[in-house]
């Protein structure tokens, strides 16, 4: 059994992965800005799985969180930061700042408020520290397209990140910038349309990205991996 947060929890991958890990047998706590679908994981999930209703990118709320769940259940064997935006699709010059400044604010300091909060007592677990942090990437972190340059500049910022982490921890843990592949989501529909039905659906990838997660140790620290195909 391993104790897994996941922000983002609410729709896409997110939810998949808490369905997926909960019928595994894993305690999920996560996290979403939308109170209905909180409610609606409560009640779905019940007991001992955990969740909160939250902007990641606000730092003293995502503290407060953080620390509630430690104090409940201790740090966790597995930090999955999955939550993210995507720009309305269009010419950077085009893109207003508050468009722009959301995507950046959820994307890369929402990751790096619940990393800042969650590390010290990962650290602490163990002689050597103890969990693995996964920070959803993205094919478009590691490559570019046209009308979604402030999402590339989040994920590009989010392989940096975790690679530079992944230097600083000790043996016992690990970092993994994870590009997830291309799923038929939301986000994705937003940018492709209908053509985004022709890819698997979230239900679908998790199947395979579920098993290839749960794998993941510190023998996979600072790696920039995909989920296999």
């Amino acid at each position: 059994m391993k104790k897994i947060v996941i922000t983002g929890v609410t729709k896409g991958l997110g939810l998949a992965m808490a369905k997926y890990f909960a019928d595994q047998g894993h305690w999920i706590f996560g996290c979403g800005r939308s109170a209905d679908q909180i409610t609606k994981l409560h009640e779905n999930f019940g007991s001992p799985h955990d969740f909160r209703q939250l902007d990641v990118s606000s730092d003293p709320v995502v503290k407060t969180w953080v620390h509630d769940l430690l104090d409940k259940y201790g740090p966790p064997d597995l930090l999955i930061n999955n939550a993210a935006l995507i720009n309305q699709t269009t010419n950077l010059w085009e893109v207003t700042q508050d468009d722009f400044d959301r995507v950046i604010d959820v994307n890369i300091k929402g990751v790096a408020n619940m990393l800042r909060h969650f590390i010290p007592a990962m650290l602490a677990n163990g002689t050597k520290g103890h969990g693995v942090i996964v920070n959803l990437s993205s094919g478009w972190g590691r490559s570019t397209s046209p009308e979604v340059a402030p999402y590339c500049a989040t994920k590009w910022a989010i392989e940096g990140l975790t690679l530079a982490l992944a230097q600083e921890l000790p043996q016992g843990m690990a970092a993994v910038p994870l590009n997830p592949g291309i799923i038929d989501t939301e986000m994705l529909r937003d940018c492709f349309g209908e053509g985004a039905g022709s890819y698997p659906n979230a239900n679908q990838w998790v199947k395979r990205a579920g098993p290839f997660i749960l794998d993941l140790g510190p023998k996979d620290n600072g790696a920039s991996l995909t989920v296999p195909i």
